[in-house]
């Protein structure tokens, strides 16, 4: 049975969407905001459909982010062979992520991704040149077998447990390959598409996703994305650095809440 959705539930489901997407189309992150809304504004529904429901917002509005950056980056060519053989695996191992949901502890996961975090965060403050240029550091079958490895890895996180994956990715890109932060933010928005479309194919396959819901929130997040991916590109690298900094610190304090408090 489908439940009743008022007109202010949506309305503010399509603002919290259009929040996620300014904050995802710049650095990722987007899912602090919407996950959460999502839980509180629709407590009748159940978990896994509020996430399949989630999904068709954060694919709509990755996949403009990704598609303004590509369009907006110019003189920094993208390492196409990398990035697709990165989606790939992702999207492979993002359905894997999916199905092992109901056989594994995510809360297990919770202090490791914290200590990740943690770690992201401190490198990045103390390395004040990180992500300020674009040198590709890897090359030939060695950055191919990184792109795989990073696409196992985070695909099945994302497909498992799933916040803040577009922030992991983008660090990889540019901690692994090199790259500044905006080429690591169109490389980590394509990988990301990836495992969003395998995400959401697994929750359509199992009927749960709300489209009278999903379909307002994820043109509000298609703006939203649209107008942060074109403020990452127009501030530069120091501005994306900063954001990155501050979801971080503030997915940290998230984690930390929910695994020790």
């Amino acid at each position: 049975m489908t439940p009743e959705i008022t007109s202010v539930t949506l309305l503010l489901l399509s603002f919290f969407a259009f929040l996620a997407g300014l904050i995802d189309g710049m650095v990722g992150g987007g899912g602090l905001i919407q996950l959460p809304a999502l839980l509180l504004l629709l407590p009748q529904v159940p978990v896994p459909t509020v996430l399949g429901t989630g999904k068709v917002a954060s694919l709509a509005g990755t996949s403009a982010s990704a598609f303004r950056y590509l369009r907006g980056l110019t003189g920094v060519p993208i390492r196409w062979r990398t990035v697709a053989v990165a989606a790939v695996v992702a999207g492979c191992f993002a359905l894997l992520g999916a199905r092992a949901v109901s056989g594994l502890n995510k809360e297990l996961v919770k202090p490791l991704v914290l200590a990740l975090l943690v770690l992201m965060a401190a490198y990045t403050f103390w390395r004040k040149d990180f992500g300020s240029l674009h040198a590709p550091r890897l090359q030939g079958r060695r950055e191919l077998w990184t792109g795989v490895a990073l696409g196992a890895g985070l695909g099945f996180y994302d497909g498992f447990f799933g916040p803040g994956t577009g922030s992991l990715l983008l660090f990889a890109f540019v901690g692994l390959f090199g790259y500044d932060f905006l080429a690591a933010s169109a490389s980590a928005k394509v990988v990301n598409v990836a495992t969003n479309i395998a995400g959401l194919a697994y929750f359509i396959s199992t009927g749960q996703v709300l489209f009278h819901v999903a379909v307002p929130m994820a043109v509000c997040n298609v703006l939203g994305s649209l107008v942060g991916a074109r403020l990452a590109l127009r501030q530069g690298t120091g501005f994306v650095r900063v954001l990155f900094l501050a979801v971080v610190s503030a997915f940290i304090l998230k984690l930390g809440w929910e695994t020790f408090a």
